[in-house]
């Protein structure tokens, strides 16, 4: 099992979701953000000390050298990677940065209508457009202060 695989595991079976997991150079700093969907106003600061905690020990068992463990929600700005993620967000207004350009542009800000069929529905300025998910580099929601 890839580390990777381990440390969702982990989360997942502490009742969490693995939303993203960054590594540094030789996987020094193992960064993990976390979410639980049906918690009102996400994960806090006991639920990251629980899966930090778990964390530190099953990386302990399996033998895993690293010199850090930082465990934190997703923030306002939440990476969107998965497509379920694109599901569970539409209504939302999302800022995109495709790989490669659509009619010559790399950057979209609209709201997220939804994904369907492997194709994100995207409202840009009152139009509606397509965007394969494939071509996406990196998909946020845009955080909404009141």
């Amino acid at each position: 099992m890839d580390l990777h695989e381990l440390i969702e595991k982990t989360v997942v079976g502490l009742g969490f979701e693995l939303v993203d997991l960054e590594q540094s150079p030789r996987a020094r700093v193992l960064r993990l953000f976390i979410d639980k969907q049906d918690k009102p106003g996400g994960v806090d600061v006991e639920d990251c000390a629980l899966v930090s905690n778990q964390l530190s020990r099953v990386l302990m068992v399996e033998n895993i050298d690293y010199d850090r463990l930082e465990v934190s929600s997703p923030g306002l700005d939440r990476l969107l990677k998965r497509q379920a993620d694109f599901e569970r967000f539409a209504g939302s207004e999302v800022t995109l940065r495709l790989r490669l350009p659509v009619a010559g542009r790399r950057n979209f800000n609209g709201v997220l209508l939804g994904l369907q069929d492997g194709k994100i529905r995207l409202q840009v300025d009152a139009v509606e457009t397509e965007i394969d998910l494939d071509n996406v580099d990196k998909a946020r929601l845009v955080p909404k202060f009141d």
